[in-house]
């Protein structure tokens, strides 16, 4: 009994143990499968966007390269902002979203290995054979270089195998497969803060434990009426011709004052 594998254009190795009976009987086929790994390998391909719009589950963003792109966001379905777990309800346009693929590549061999009986319906020593299985169809075989067969107790190559022999093979199959699993991590950030305009002050509110005392405001005080200074014009009620009356009859007492000196 030998092991050999033949590998093909999908690397499918089929190993041939056969066994040349001179006896009757099928018996039952059996099978059995193994698996083996070998060494991951990871990828990880980090995205990037903006939200733009939110309305119930409805979600659209604003990727790096300038596309908006829509989607149907599930209610159950969470993003990593800071220390908190928000649902796309809770998502705010500005906001950055950031998801992280990674995707875990594992090859693995399966190893199948299945003993069948069948009888010689044809042979082409010392490369195939072709078997009759017992649900009576016929498949071909390689036959390992060297392989010998117990044929009557003796050790003979596949130049003595004859028609009507049945053969008991032990087939070994490895079948090559590559298993992925991904992983989906989205995170974001609040939007960014709108900068102070240059035209409003900047205050900092102080916390109510730690504010000082106010004094008290003074009551207001009302101004004094300002003095109104007027300048009062006496009414004009008597007349000029009383005055010009006085003169006249002094002028006529200096006329006879100096008549009378004269005399």
């Amino acid at each position: 009994m030998s092991l050999c594998s033949l590998r093909g254009m999908r690397a499918l190795s089929v190993c041939l143990v056969f066994m040349a009976l001179m006896a009757l009987g099928w018996g039952q086929d059996t099978s059995t499968s193994s698996v083996s790994s070998g060494q991951s390998t990871v990828s990880t391909e980090v995205k990037s966007a903006e939200v733009v719009y939110v309305s119930g589950n409805d979600l659209v963003v604003k990727t790096d390269d300038g596309q908006l792109k829509h989607f149907v966001v599930p209610p159950d379905q969470t993003v990593t902002v800071g220390d908190q777990q928000l649902t796309v309800r809770d998502l705010k346009p500005g906001m950055r979203l950031t998801r992280t693929i990674t995707t875990t590549h594992t090859p693995e061999t399966v190893t199948t290995v299945r003993t069948i009986k069948g009888r010689v319906w044809h042979v082409t020593p010392p490369t195939t054979v072709v078997l009759t299985l017992p649900d009576g169809t016929n498949k071909q075989y390689k036959i390992p270089e060297g392989q010998l067969f117990n044929i009557n107790g003796e050790e003979r190559d596949a130049f003595h195998l004859r028609k009507g022999m049945t053969v008991s093979a032990t087939v070994l199959t490895e079948t090559p497969q590559s298993v992925s699993t991904t992983t989906t991590a989205v995170t974001g950030t609040p939007p960014p803060l709108p900068a102070p305009s240059a035209e409003s002050a900047l205050l900092v509110e102080v916390p109510s434990n730690q504010a000082e005392p106010q004094p008290a405001p003074e009551p207001a005080r009302t101004p004094a009426p300002a003095a109104n200074v007027a300048h009062s014009t006496l009414p004009q009620t008597a007349s000029t011709l009383p005055l010009i009356g006085l003169l006249g009859v002094l002028c006529v007492g200096m006329s006879l004052l100096l008549r009378a000196h004269g005399s």
